[in-house]
């Protein structure tokens, strides 16, 4: 009886020690990017998937002392993917909305960027208002915040809808649109390339936290309350130590957190 008694506490015991274990102690993560979105993420010569996405991603499992597996997956498909649980977190630029709230959790914010309106040089900018753009043709990558704000508060302007935001450049660049909304970072390194010489941007910043929201975040599963505490912690550990301004200074001159 006493035998029996020391032995179901002592696998109480071991249960106690094992549980958070499971609940925390993921070893290998399985993390989704985009690829088409320099400089945050971008396939390199070597068919590698780099940038400022995937280099936060990096220093963040290496603070969580988690292997990682950083995987390129199509926009249209990244969210998806992320609950059918073949991906553990999505880095890859997502804006903290309440539409998405609603679906994924996240992480706090780990940089933010207002949207602006790129247009070809000389072009007359001032005004971007919805009337002043009425008829007007815009370009916008497709399933983002992006076109939902456009299809929603400039619905009397043409809006083309394309699969990656370099398509919208080039058909910017050609003269087939006069604008493309987008990520004013993202927007930034465009126009230090060769391709972006042609163009500049719009003196308006828009910041709509309805569509925009209040940051960008790491995306997760609900339910994952653990593992957005390991990336939150993480976040912490690495603004702390050094890393993330040694990465936000390989990108950009400025601040971006």
């Amino acid at each position: 009886m006493v035998k029996a008694s020391l032995t179901r506490l002592l696998a109480l015991v071991c249960l106690a020690f094992l549980l958070p274990l499971t609940a925390s102690a993921q070893t290998k993560l399985r993390i989704a990017t985009e690829g088409t979105n320099p400089p945050f993420s971008i396939i390199d010569a070597r068919g590698e998937v780099t940038g400022f996405d995937v280099d936060i991603a990096k220093a963040l499992c290496a603070k969580m002392q988690a292997e990682c597996e950083i995987t390129e997956q199509d926009w249209d498909g990244i969210v998806p993917s992320l609950l059918a649980k073949k991906y553990d977190a999505v880095v890859a630029s997502l804006n903290i909305t309440e539409d998405r709230k609603n679906v994924v959790a996240f992480t706090k914010p780990y940089y933010r960027s207002p949207s602006v309106f790129v247009v070809r040089k000389g072009f007359d900018a001032k005004d971007v208002s919805p009337k002043a753009l009425t008829g007007k043709p815009v370009g916008v990558q497709t399933a983002t915040n992006h076109s939902a704000f456009l299809e929603d508060k400039y619905h009397r302007s043409i809006v083309r809808l394309y699969n990656t935001v370099a398509d919208a450049y080039r058909d910017l660049s050609a003269g087939r649109v006069d604008y493309v909304l987008y990520d004013k970072l993202a927007v930034y390194d465009w126009l230090k390339t060769p391709e972006g010489q042609c163009c500049e941007i719009a003196p308006t910043e828009l910041a709509d936290e309805a569509y925009f929201g209040s940051g960008v975040g790491i995306a997760l599963r609900k339910g994952d309350d653990a593992l957005v505490k390991r990336f939150n912690d993480a976040l912490d550990g690495i603004v702390k130590d050094g890393t993330y301004a040694k990465i936000n200074a390989k990108y950009f001159p400025f601040p971006v957190f």
